[in-house]
């Protein structure tokens, strides 16, 4: 099976490099190929294109191996660098290799080509993967300490492995304090089968979702906090700790417990209240209403003892009209 590759070659002479590309062709790789010869070619083509690997003679008219694996460096490019010279030296294969070559063949030993290509290849790969995994790693290293939440880790005898900065201001514990030490120093005394509950459920593997619950700081204080806790797995899935991620709803509970006092005080203060229902006898001549006793009363005088309602006096713009008129006429 044809396998691709994209070689560029550093290379004067063309037939040297033919005779790199019947090599690869021996080994199983049809060739993507450039050469360049000088150091602007060669910057040029790294820029507009990415190569799996950088064949590179020693020596050539306006450039040299060396010179071309420093700019392919010093560019900031990773991909494997094979230098390829017509006579073997031993310090030049020396110097090569320190100046970071990852081999170096001489011409007429081209059977080493592909099998060194090969590895090479296979170290690079490699490589990114571990470049891919470290970024990730501290990635989520940012985020962890970015985190409003205390997040931390612990061992399967509840022992803290980490700890970051949300944690140390919700429990007012320094990382150098407190890892090493048994998280149940953040339970309160009362709280404690709660951890040995959720110590065995992660021991099972199984994770402990989100719930509701109470911690405890350095200063004593009582924290109310929601928590989740996960099983931690090693690269063969074995459990090997938990990560918690705990959150302090004070304000939270602090908002609840005072919206909870206000209905009280709305309830409580409605059972106050005194309404009117039923039919009100009513005089259609002086407006009086009469009681359950059957008295006559003023309309105030009977509204103010069965509602906690307070009388004003003044006088509607109708009544001012007709008073006015009665001065007039009485004038």
């Amino acid at each position: 099976m044809i396998r691709l590759l994209q070689v560029l070659v550093v290379e004067d002479s063309e037939n040297d490099m033919k005779l790199l590309l019947e090599e690869l062709q021996r080994g199983g790789y049809e060739a993507v190929h450039e050469r360049v010869q000088t150091p602007a070619e060669l910057i040029s083509a790294l820029q507009r294109h990415a190569w799996d690997v950088v064949l590179s003679d020693y020596v050539l008219p306006q450039f040299s191996g060396p010179d071309a694996l420093k700019l392919l460096r010093e560019n900031g490019f990773d991909t494997p660098f094979i230098a390829i010279s017509g006579v073997y030296g031993e310090e030049a294969a020396v110097d090569m290799m320190k100046a970071g070559a990852n081999d170096y063949i001489v011409k007429s030993n081209l059977s080493r080509l592909v099998p060194a290509i090969e590895r090479e290849l296979e170290a690079a790969q490699s490589r990114r993967a571990r470049v891919r995994a470290e970024t990730a790693m501290q990635f989520l290293a940012a985020i962890v300490e970015s985190s409003d939440d205390a997040i931390y880790g612990k061992d399967l005898d509840g022992n803290i492995i980490s700890w970051n900065k949300a944690a140390e201001r919700i429990f007012g514990y320094t990382a150098d304090e407190i890892i090493g030490h048994s998280i149940a120093i953040l339970y309160p005394v009362d709280r404690r089968d709660e951890l040995i509950d959720t110590m065995e459920r992660i021991r099972q593997g199984r994770r402990v979702g989100l719930y509701e619950t109470v911690r405890l700081r350095k200063d004593g204080q009582f924290i109310p906090a929601s928590v989740t806790v996960s099983p931690m797995l090693d690269h063969r899935g074995k459990v090997v700790g938990a990560s918690a991620i705990t959150r302090d709803i004070t304000l939270r509970k602090n908002d609840e417990a005072d919206r909870f006092k206000l209905i009280e005080e709305l309830t409580e203060s409605l059972k106050q209240v005194k309404t009117l229902n039923g039919l009100l006898p009513i005089c259609a001549s002086c407006k009086r209403i009469r009681d359950d006793q059957g008295y006559w009363q003023q309309v105030e005088t009977y509204i103010a003892e069965h509602t906690n309602a307070d009388f004003t006096h003044g006088i509607c713009p109708d009544c001012l009209e007709k008073f006015k008129s009665s001065v007039k006429t009485a004038a």
